[in-house]
């Protein structure tokens, strides 16, 4: 018996031969079709792509409620008096 890779694979060569020349048509129009799902699948990412994640029983984070703290009081006014009340409006601005 001959152990030569060539002659060892003939007979495999000789079949897919005849499934080309009887199928041929049919694994041409087949190839066509599945390839633009075929490109798709690559483009979103093939085999790389991770498997969707189980839904799983997650304990929620307790939830802890803050009082609304009040601000602290407006610091008090301090204005110079004057006796012209003209002079008090204009004054009030460059304090």
């Amino acid at each position: 018996m001959n152990q030569h890779p060539v002659m060892t694979l003939d007979p495999v060569f000789r079949w897919l031969d005849w499934v080309i020349a009887t199928y041929g048509l049919e694994i041409y129009m087949v190839a066509v079709w599945l390839s633009p799902f075929l490109i798709g699948w690559i483009l979103s990412g093939g085999f790389w792509r991770r498997p969707p994640r189980r839904w799983r029983m997650r304990k929620l984070p307790p939830i802890i409620r803050q009082a609304k703290a009040t601000p602290p009081p407006l610091p008090p006014i301090v204005a110079r008096k004057s006796g012209n009340e003209a002079d008090e409006d204009i004054q009030a601005f460059a304090i």
